[in-house]
């Protein structure tokens, strides 16, 4: 039996204190379900990568620093991918004539995009197999809706079941419940109608969030529940193509980096989200498999005690309540609307001048009806957003272009090192 090591990378862009809970979870989860053991081998080896932010929630560097010994225990190595370590490597780069300046602060710097970028090039540098990414406020965990109106739980073997399906792929892309979405449960009335709401979520949307699936989350509180039937049967697809990309989310993703060639960067337009999508209009080449195993994403972190084993029998509705989860829905339609142009941009360019008149029709109308319903005018921000973000189309489509160019350089220079 070849018993050559395999190093397996699970990355964390983290800036939240429970962090070290997540962390735990994982690794007690990995122990638990050891590869090793089960192959006779002492093979594989696991690694984490932590690219931290002190500004997110005003942490101090031991918040994720400070982890338990049986976890250190239990890993081959710990990265913390801090701003001298980048600072470093940048100036090695650019002094080596790899990149330029430029192109170092497109791949490499502060933002979810960025920071993944970091995390994918220390992987690769220090020889990593596979990476999986997991967001801090995902668990393996998966809940499933009863008949009686409780719920059940099943733990997941996330990394487990990456590691057997990535062999055969160059990513691997499991499935999503709990609190998937910012968007609250809405009784729609005459100020707000269901067609008012449809015709705003369709103009914001991409091919994972669209009004199909908000409207099924709708009916359950906002709630994605688990599909026993893709565990129980142990569903496995291969993700097609459709609509300019193969769409993925950026957690619960892993990267087979033994074809890095089949890798691109993660990018998004400044101060937008949306670097899963935009590195999914990269995947034409790549084989994209979607994995039966779920986490559970704790968006509004409601359920932190999940962690310690505290299981509800029922969760609770995202309802329009609190100006908490209203903030937060406006947040994500800003971040949404921020990226929307430039993914038309890449996937509609022939059409692009059109659709974009259409959004800003609907958008403009339908905004001042959300104002209304929620009592908050922080969603006139979205029509700002988007005349600001139409306008600058050409040059962040530049910058994606040219991201993608500074990482094919810097992919070249790593196999060589």
């Amino acid at each position: 039996m070849d018993t050559k090591k395999i190093h397996v990378a699970t990355g964390f862009v983290t800036g939240r204190k429970t962090f070290k809970d997540v962390i735990k979870t994982y690794a007690n989860s990995w122990n638990d379900n050891d590869l090793n053991v089960l192959e006779g081998t002492n093979k594989y080896h696991l690694n984490l990568f932590i690219a931290y932010d002190l500004k997110y929630s005003n942490t101090l560097i031991s918040d994720y620093k400070r982890i338990a010994p049986e976890i250190y225990n239990c890993l081959e190595s710990v990265n913390y991918l801090d701003a001298n370590n980048i600072s470093n490597e940048i100036n090695s780069l650019v002094t080596n004539n790899i990149i330029t300046r430029t192109e170092a602060n497109l791949l490499f710097g502060n933002g979810y995009a960025k920071k993944r970028n970091i995390i994918l090039y220390f992987a690769l540098k220090y020889k990593m197999d596979y990476l999986l990414f997991i967001d801090d406020d995902e668990y393996p965990l998966a809940t499933f809706k009863t008949s009686n109106g409780n719920i059940n739980w099943s733990g997941q073997n996330v990394i487990e079941t990456h590691l057997k399906y990535i062999v055969k792929a160059d990513i691997t892309h499991g499935h999503h419940c709990g609190y998937v979405s910012p968007i609250p449960y809405l009784k729609f009335n005459c100020t707000l109608t269901e067609n008012d709401f449809k015709t705003f979520i369709e103009m914001i949307s991409n091919d994972i969030i669209n009004w199909d699936s908000i409207k099924s989350k709708m009916k359950d509180g906002g709630i994605t529940y688990a599909n026993e039937s893709i565990l129980n049967n142990s569903l496995v697809k291969e993700v097609s193509e459709v609509n300019g990309g193969k769409y993925i989310s950026g957690s619960n993703l892993c990267f087979n980096l033994k074809h890095m060639n089949k890798i691109p960067p993660f990018y998004n337009p400044p101060q937008a989200r949306g670097e899963d999508t935009f590195l999914s209009t990269c995947l034409s080449d790549a084989k994209v498999l979607k994995i039966p195993c779920y986490t559970f994403h704790d968006g509004f972190m409601m359920y932190p005690h999940l962690l310690h084993g505290v299981l509800p029998n029922k969760l609770k509705p995202v309802t329009a309540n609190s100006k908490r989860i209203i903030l937060r829905f406006i947040k994500a339609n800003v971040g949404w609307i921020r990226y929307k142009p430039l993914l038309l941009y890449i996937t509609k360019p022939d059409t692009y001048n059109e659709e974009i008149l259409v959004m800003k029709e609907n958008i403009k109308r339908i905004t001042p009806k959300l104002c209304r319903y929620f009592n908050n005018d922080g969603f006139t921000r979205i029509y700002q957003e988007l005349e600001k973000y139409d306008h600058n189309v050409v040059r962040h489509y530049d910058l994606f272009m040219k991201t993608k160019e500074a990482w094919e350089k810097v992919v070249n220079y790593l196999r060589q090192y």
